[in-house]
Parts: structure tokens; sequence; C-alpha cells
């Protein structure tokens, strides 16, 4: 990468422009990532702005944790016993167990991936 310059007055100020981001949207766990660095991270969340990098990570955080997620509620899921005959019999016990796995789950996935 070639560095040009401008001249002002009698001062060469450097051409830096900032890439352009991907144009997708983000997901909840990257939104999360960006605010935790934004907020705690400073120093990195500038860096990888200027570097161009940013969206890209927030981008690999949000798949990685949505995978993750998935991953451990239908491992917890079997583990449990919460399963199709379960949903047929009684939705709303059905219903509640998996909105308790997903919490479990996004609890371990958030201190693990986004919050760290």
């Amino acid at each position: 990468m070639k560095i040009t310059y401008r001249n002002e007055g009698n001062i060469l100020i450097p051409n830096l422009t900032v890439p352009e981001p991907p144009n997708r949207p983000l997901g909840i766990y990257g939104r999360m990532r960006r605010t935790y660095l934004k907020t705690y991270k400073h120093g990195l969340y500038s860096a990888m702005m200027l570097k161009g990098t940013l969206m890209e990570h927030l981008h690999e955080i949000d798949k990685t944790a949505r995978e993750q997620v998935e991953q451990m509620m239908q491992k917890m899921a079997l583990s449990e016993g919460v399963n199709e005959k379960l949903k047929a019999q009684n939705p709303q016990k059905w219903t509640g167990l998996m909105n308790n796995l997903k919490h479990s789950a996004e609890e371990v996935v958030l201190r693990q991936l986004v919050l760290s």
C-alpha cells in the first residue's frame, strides 16, 4: 500500500481513507461485540476500524456465536430429553424448556466469545 500526500500550504498531509465495510447486516452477537469493543477495548476498536478489519471481525464473531448456540442447544436438548414427542404432547412445556436452553447456551457463548 503506497501512501500519497497532498500539499496544504507548506505541510504535506497524507491522503488516508478508511476501507469501505461490507454492506451486510450485522446480527445480534456482532452488535453486542461491537458495543463491548467500543466501551471496554477502545484502542482495539479504533485500530480495527482504521485497518478496515472491524466489520469482518464482527461478522465472524456473529456467525461463530450463532453456530455455537445452535450446537449447544441441540446437545442440551438431547441430554434433557426435549424432543419432538414432548413438542407434540405438551407444546408449552417444550417451548419453555427450549427457551431455557437457548438462554443457557447464549450465556456461555457470550462469556466465552463475545465479551472477551
